[in-house]
């Protein structure tokens, strides 16, 4: 089993270090996400790949046994987790699974979330808040600008309630307010 204080690498990193391509996309991924460094791309696009080798496991299960229950319990697993964190469709199919892309991901973390609400004047500034304890879900701080919001949190997103941006008359909540409408 391992030590369990010991933390694990959660990405790997890619086989072609230096290709010129794959560096610009990741590049312009973390100005538009205001993503710290290319690690945060990898940790998603390694979310994605479990999914979709989830999603290849069934659809191999399916075509080599049929629909047995174990298949389809496992179905609904993947695509009931999907659904909950907003990356799919209700009515999505194992083959959306498959043409899901890193962005996908990318749009369901907190510090994306923040910022396409409105709470914040630019992505780096929403990863800003939330480091410095400003942001809330259900009024619970959270301080984690990766964390993965469900469909069911996102309208919970919110000011911390002990927050100085909490309150209407502060300076920067106004300049964030302004620069929105």
């Amino acid at each position: 089993m391992g030590y369990p204080g010991k933390n694990t690498k959660q990405y790997s990193t890619p086989k072609r270090h230096f290709e010129k391509s794959r560096i610009e996309s990741e590049r312009t991924l973390a100005i538009a996400y205001g993503l710290r460094n290319k690690r945060e791309i990898w940790r998603a696009t390694e979310v994605l790949r479990k999914h979709r080798a989830g999603a290849r496991e069934v659809l191999a299960m399916n075509s080599s046994i049929g629909a047995v229950p174990k298949t389809i319990a496992r179905r609904d697993e993947l695509l009931n987790t999907l659904q909950r964190y907003g990356i799919i469709g209700p009515d999505a199919a194992m083959d959306n699974v498959l043409t899901l892309k890193v962005e996908d991901i990318l749009e369901r973390r907190l510090q994306t979330i923040v910022y396409r609400k409105g709470l914040a004047r630019s992505p780096k500034q929403a990863r800003q808040l939330i480091t410095h304890g400003h942001i809330a879900i259900n009024g619970r701080r959270v301080s984690i600008p990766s964390y993965m919001v469900t469909i069911s949190e996102e309208a919970e997103v919110t000011y911390y309630a002990t927050s100085s941006l909490a309150d209407d008359a502060n300076g920067e909540r106004q300049r964030i307010m302004n620069q929105r409408a």
